[in-house]
């Protein structure tokens, strides 16, 4: 096991694997910019080093500035968390030559799952279901019309470097393809430094499955279910619960193996999530996978008993997953809400402020992931997440009971600081939710406008 970790994240993900790395008895280096100086995660962190200014480009985003810690403070394996460098190939590449290990899968592996086009030729291949679509990018705007006249409309023109809802445009006509073609490219090249899209055929009324997966580098892959993502806006996640309402036995079980098939074709390492579609026949299609640590991990934590963070820094430092997929238990239900310092009336926009009343819910089957406390200002440089409130319960009907209480306990309140809490009560209240039927148009079809 690692002597000392450091994490190259802030906020509650950076708490998050702070508390794993105690719990393993492993020391802990904290990276944090200056408008993070009085933030938790430096002050729960054995050690912490300034790693540059406000903007994450120059200090988050800055490999330099990351490693040059790491390597001041003899860290031996670096944590990233999600999003800023959890995903860059590169980053891990410039680990290794560090002799640092990177706590995720292999670069190679990254760089595969990291161009969409590719990992959707790879699952094929691997026997996953894929939506009808280019299995390269595609090079011009009359191929991607030549391309959506064979699959039909409507078609959806898709980043090869997005993730996370983002370089996605959705086209119905031809018109707006054309319109949509031009935008997808200049937002993936002001996104992610890449402009290369791809097409595949658009399904209006679906569910979002993600099964998270595990996998050692002893050739050991076990899956632990799934997560129900449906509630987006968009295309990205607001309200996660697993199991989904959606599966039955049979469905789990073969969509669990077509998870495996997929890591294990992949030579996966570390924690991971493949993502599907399922439409309204009950087909499921591979959307993408996401090779790191997911912000809705504690779903998955809470109805398995499995500590995800745990689990990565073992297998990262070598050690053999404790369990096999018979050993796997899936029990009782658990729903995870975002709260996020944005303002639903106003299509969400953010809304950073301080946080001069800050009450967080407790009790029974009550979990809070945040790294906010009372008098904390809401970073208006970063992601807009205050907290999430997770609750697990041995029914649904309880779990949505009990998240309806624990939203009730909430508070967060201050100058300017609008929040997402009254959306989620408007979603629990919502009979179509309530009846286990939301799909990813959900938002959109019932609580606009």
């Amino acid at each position: 096991m690692f002597s000392k970790i450091l994490i190259a994240n802030r906020g509650e993900i950076a708490v998050r694997v702070i508390r794993a790395c105690r719990d393993l008895g492993v020391g802990t280096v904290a990276v944090y910019s200056e408008a993070d100086a009085g933030s938790m995660h430096v002050s729960l962190a054995d050690e912490a080093v300034c790693i540059g200014p406000a903007a994450a480009r120059r200090s988050y985003l800055s490999i330099p500035h990351v490693i040059g810690a790491a390597v001041k403070t003899g860290a031996e394996a670096i944590h990233p968390g999600y999003g800023f460098l959890s995903e860059d190939p590169f980053f891990a590449e410039i680990c290794a030559e560090n002799g640092i290990t990177f706590i995720g899968p292999p670069p190679q592996v990254m760089s595969q799952v990291g161009d969409k086009a590719i990992a959707r030729r790879l699952m094929s291949e691997a026997g996953l279901p894929v939506l009808p679509g280019t299995a390269e990018p595609v090079a011009s705007l009359d191929e991607a019309l030549r391309v959506a006249g064979e699959i039909g409309f409507p078609v959806v023109v898709k980043a090869v470097a997005g993730g996370g809802g983002r370089g996605i445009s959705v086209a119905a006509t031809v018109n707006e393809l054309r319109e949509g073609y031009r935008a997808a490219r200049a937002g993936a090249q002001a996104l992610f430094g890449d402009g290369r899209v791809y097409l595949e055929r658009f399904l209006t009324s679906v569910r979002h499955i993600e099964f998270q997966v595990l996998a050692d580098g002893h050739g050991n892959v076990v899956h632990l279910g799934e997560r129900d993502c449906s509630v987006q806006r968009r295309h990205q996640k607001l309200i996660e619960e697993g199991p989904s309402p959606s599966l039955d036995a049979g469905l789990r079980a073969e969509m669990g193996e077509a998870s495996l098939r997929g890591a294990k074709a992949l030579g996966y390492r570390g924690a991971g999530t493949m993502e599907f579609l399922l439409d309204e026949d009950q087909r499921y299609w591979f959307m993408e996978m996401n090779a790191r640590i997911q912000v809705e991990h504690p779903v998955t934590e809470m109805i398995t008993g499995v500590d995800l963070v745990r689990e990565q820094i073992r297998v990262a430092a070598g050690e053999r997953l404790l369990f096999e997929q018979a050993d796997v238990r899936l029990t009782g239900h658990a729903i995870e809400v975002r709260i996020n310092a944005e303002d639903p009336a106003r299509d969400f926009a953010p809304a950073p402020g301080r946080l001069e009343d800050y009450r967080l819910p407790a009790g029974p089957g009550v979990r809070v992931d945040s790294a906010c406390g009372p008098g904390d200002g809401i970073s208006p440089h970063y992601d807009s997440m205050i907290a999430k409130v997770i609750v697990w319960a041995p029914t649904r009907d309880i779990a949505l009971s009990r998240m309806r209480r624990a939203l009730g306990e909430l508070r967060a309140d201050g100058p300017g600081v609008r929040t997402t809490a009254a959306f989620h009560r408007q979603v629990l209240d919502h009979d179509v939710f309530r009846g286990g039927a939301a799909r990813t148009n959900f938002v959109a079809r019932y609580l606009r406008g």
